[in-house]
């Protein structure tokens, strides 16, 4: 039977398992497991893993449309105009995105302090919005955002298809 795991992963850590410091190695002591997909060094949240290719292959690829959904804090007050523009789907160089699923929330009450915090600039204010993709181009929430006028500071995944990050504490995990 496949091993299947779901990791929090904390913000900087390298979504690997080679390197001298901050990989998934000092988070999972499983072998053979490997990420399904990325999550950039500068994102947090649920990576899942496995050791079936096939499975990890069924999960990953676009062409099976499996949704990510992301929780995202931008810099400014983002307007349902640019909400709108991220649903239709936003040109990026590599080509245009599928439309997206989002929705303006508040910053939510269950969320962790990061470490380190992002960086605050007095006279510019940020907002929260709930992303959900089933594409996976290199960075493509950040790239998004940024193409409408809105960087990502902080970005956390909270969903991959049916599993969920719940409430696993960054850094720790659970066998699915």
């Amino acid at each position: 039977m496949a091993k299947l795991i779901a990791l929090n992963k904390p913000f900087g850590v390298i979504c690997q398992f080679s390197g001298d410091k901050n990989t998934l190695s000092d988070y999972i002591d499983i072998p053979k497991v490997y990420p399904v997909g990325r999550l950039d060094k500068d994102s947090e949240g649920l990576v899942i893993l496995t050791d079936d290719g096939r499975l990890q292959n069924s999960i990953a690829h676009p062409k099976y449309n499996k949704i990510k959904t992301y929780i995202v804090q931008v810099e400014g007050e983002i307007d349902e105009t640019a909400s709108i523009l991220l649903q239709k789907g936003v040109h990026l160089k590599d080509g245009n995105t599928k439309p997206a699923v989002v929705a303006i929330i508040p910053k939510p009450d269950w969320l962790w302090e990061r470490t380190p915090p992002i960086r605050i600039r007095k006279n510019i204010p940020t907002s929260w919005i709930q992303i959900s993709i089933s594409e996976g181009k290199n960075r493509q929430v950040r790239r998004m955002t940024a193409n409408i006028g809105f960087p990502t500071l902080r970005l956390i995944r909270t969903r991959i298809d049916k599993w969920s990050l719940g409430n696993l504490s960054p850094g720790s995990y659970i066998t699915l």
